[in-house]
């Protein structure tokens, strides 16, 4: 029995040991992208191709809120017919709207290709950097402080965001 209790804490000790002998640091994406140039200009492009989507969305909208209006005006003096068929173009015009605005802004829109387009290089030579500073520095884990909630401390030395950003020049 002392033998088995023996054995099952060595283990335990072994364990925490290995567990203890990892190597983590931390990142923060925000801070390695603030340092790109490029990522800077494609978000600017991203932001300018969103305003002109929004500003044609709006005055498309603008268009049948006009519609609306001017139906709502003389409405009485039509026939029910008449009233009918306008109701069903004005339907037909917001959900024609309802349809451009999802092609630009809606999952597999043209804002999320852009997105792709422009900043998945980025993204991708930041993960080679990372990668390749965690690999050389012997980390088993690399964690993002960007995009986690929750964190109350980092070890300032165990930050490797400055590491990425200088070797990002190089990555390709």
């Amino acid at each position: 029995m002392k033998r088995i209790l023996f054995l099952t804490v060595t283990a335990l000790f072994i364990s925490c040991t290995a567990v203890l002998a990892q190597k983590v640091g931390y990142v923060s994406t925000e801070k390695i992208f603030e340092a790109i140039p490029e990522y800077k200009v494609a978000t600017e492009k991203l932001d300018a191709l969103a305003k002109q989507y929004q500003e044609q969305v709006k005055s498309e909208l603008n268009k049948v809120e006009t519609l609306y209006n001017n139906y709502q005006k003389q409405k009485a003096n039509m026939s029910q017919s008449a009233r009918q068929a306008k109701e069903n173009e004005i339907i037909e015009k917001e959900r024609k709207v309802k349809e451009l605005q999802q092609s630009y802004f809606g999952q597999d829109g043209t804002m999320q290709k852009k997105s792709q387009e422009f900043l998945d290089p980025i993204k991708e030579r930041v993960q080679k950097a990372i990668d390749q500073v965690a690999v050389k520095g012997g980390y088993s884990l690399v964690i993002d402080l960007s995009s986690m909630q929750g964190v109350v401390y980092a070890k300032e030395g165990d930050d490797l965001s400055s590491s990425v950003i200088r070797l990002l020049p190089t990555i390709k």
